[in-house]
């Protein structure tokens, strides 16, 4: 098992990252550019929102505002792009999650084709986590289903396995990591790039925004 806070202090830049456990769920955001840097999560009536902080900052809010996390019944929805609607939309019509996956690929942004990752979390503790990315030109989509977890223990996938030009896709399973508190996810995120937090702990939900002081 990684220590997940010692594993996020040597990553400056993992992107995006999500973080599920058997009582807690996570997702932050990182970024590079002025203008993904440029924003902070709001809560919705069925989750959160990324927002603009300045908003005659924004340039192009495509791939950037988006609902990070919907709930849909029962069933607890966290990605990194407008997904999260896609897979809601297909569970209000009785369809299922990963067949509306299945019709997404990674973002549009060449040359690094950010990976869209996503985790649908059901109310029994099971859940299920995906990767869309890049491979030779076409989309690779991977799932990975997991009956819950052990007390203490989650899984992380983030887009990027690090910084780099152009930014290196995440590879292999979900990593199978400690779950530290929201606390201490926040502060363990790289000062420079990290730009906000979503702690879900038993269904009790807080907001972690740097622009707003936290």
């Amino acid at each position: 098992m990684t220590d997940l806070l010692k594993f996020l202090r040597k990553n400056s830049y993992p992107g995006r990252g999500i973080v599920v456990g058997k009582d807690r769920v996570y997702y932050f955001i990182m970024g590079r550019s002025e203008n993904s840097r440029n924003r902070v999560f709001a809560l919705t009536e069925d989750g959160i929102r990324t927002e603009a902080h300045r908003p005659e900052l924004m340039k192009d809010p495509s791939l950037i505002i988006y609902h990070p996390v919907r709930r849909c019944g029962k069933t607890l929805i966290v990605t990194n792009g407008d997904q999260t609607d896609t897979v809601a939309e297909a569970l209000k019509s009785g369809n299922c999650a990963r067949c509306a996956l299945m019709s997404r690929e990674y973002e549009p942004d060449s040359p690094n084709f950010t990976p869209r990752i996503s985790a649908v979390i059901q109310d029994d503790g099971s859940f299920e986590i995906s990767i869309l990315k890049h491979l030779d030109g076409k989309c690779l989509r991977e799932f990975f289903c997991y009956e819950g977890c052990a007390e203490g223990r989650g899984y992380f996938i983030s887009t990027y396995e690090g910084d780099g030009s152009p930014l290196p896709s995440f590879k292999g399973e979900p990593i199978e990591v400690s779950m530290p508190e929201p606390e201490e996810l926040w502060k363990a995120l790289n000062e420079d790039n990290k730009v906000a937090l979503y702690a879900n702990v038993n269904g009790k939900v807080k907001l972690f925004n740097k622009h707003l002081g936290d």
